[in-house]
């Protein structure tokens, strides 16, 4: 096993001034090209997180700067509010990595802001084939994940098990029906968010089965349009306090976790990762009763291999595309951090 892989490609900014000292002034990108690169990797996050099933966290593991985006968020805290009183503002700005957040920030936004409509169109019209291309994704990037776990002992298959389970149990939770309150706004924020950051499992499917989807996406596009009232923006600010609280109190979690026991947490997110495979699998159908629905809102059930009327071997060949490109890719992006 190579074992180079057992630590996460990217690096946070503490670790990366360490680890740029010894590389030799011109072996060293340019800062431009490094913000490029994250801004694609934005991009393809955003991109996935368009798509029912697909996280922006498995994109950020493939390309490797998966670790350095939880340290990132983590470090929004106490320390970093000191050194933003003190007005240290340079401290303050490399403490949270801010050139990395923004780059990131600005592909996401193009990601989603450019590919939503695609995506909707291609979940529309052409279903089963992009699910067989992100399901190729997902499985490439299990393969992938498998490396980080140095030791593969009992206990690590039970956790890759275990998260599996976990993983597959959402995706067969039934949508809640549950009123809007502010507090379950707020706590369905936080959990879409934390759902967000993890490999597999999609925050846009967690809002969908608490209820909240479709209230929470209405009320962001009337505001948009200009129609904004008090109650809609009182919603608004805790569904985004529940989302900034979620993001900070779950990432130093799992910051800590990935520092300290890394083998565990990787086989658990590889876990996650599997069991979301099923929402992904191509040979579904709506229902009758949600068939004219949005692609978000529709109930699938699955079809067998014989009552499939399209050719079974175009899903074949796109998922096995899907999955070559994604191992090139995340070899690339290897390449590109450590160089």
């Amino acid at each position: 096993m190579d074992h180079s892989r057992d630590q996460p490609t990217d690096v946070g900014p503490d670790e990366a001034e360490t680890a740029e000292s010894t590389v030799a002034p011109m072996a060293r990108p340019t800062a431009l090209r490094g913000d490029l690169i994250n801004v694609a990797r934005g991009f393809c996050m955003g991109a996935a997180d368009t798509v029912p099933g697909v996280s922006g966290g498995t994109v950020a593991l493939i390309l490797g700067h998966y670790r350095r985006l939880v340290t990132a968020i983590s470090h929004f805290d106490r320390k970093l509010l000191s050194l933003v009183a003190q007005k240290e503002l340079k401290a303050a700005s490399e403490r949270i990595d801010l050139r990395f957040l923004v780059a990131l920030g600005i592909g996401i936004l193009c990601g989603v802001t450019l590919l939503l409509n695609a995506m909707h169109w291609l979940l529309d019209y052409h279903p089963s084939e992009t699910r067989a291309v992100f399901l190729g994704l997902m499985v490439a990037s299990v393969w992938i994940v498998k490396d980080y776990v140095e030791h593969w002992t009992a206990a690590r298959f039970l956790q890759v098990l275990m998260g599996a389970v976990i993983a597959l149990g959402i995706t067969l939770l039934p949508t809640s029906t549950a009123s809007l309150t502010l507090p379950f706004l707020f706590i369905s924020a936080a959990l879409a968010i934390c759902a967000m950051i993890l490999p597999g499992i999609s925050g846009a499917f967690v809002l969908l089965l608490l209820g909240v989807y479709q209230p929470v996406s209405g009320m962001i596009k009337e505001a948009l349009r200009g129609n904004i009232t008090i109650e809609s923006m009182t919603q608004i600010i805790v569904f985004g306090s529940g989302c900034a609280f979620g993001l900070l109190a779950f990432s130093r979690g799992l910051r800590w976790l990935l520092e300290h026991r890394q083998g565990s947490t990787m086989a658990a997110l590889m876990g996650l990762m599997i069991g979301s495979l099923g929402k992904l699998w191509p040979l579904q159908i709506p229902t009758a009763e949600t068939a004219q629905l949005e692609a978000k809102m529709r109930v699938m059930q699955y079809i067998s291999p014989a009552d499939y009327p399209g050719s079974l071997m175009w899903l074949i060949a796109l998922a096995s595309f899907a999955a070559i490109a994604t191992l090139a890719m995340e070899g690339i992006a290897k390449k590109t951090t450590t160089h």
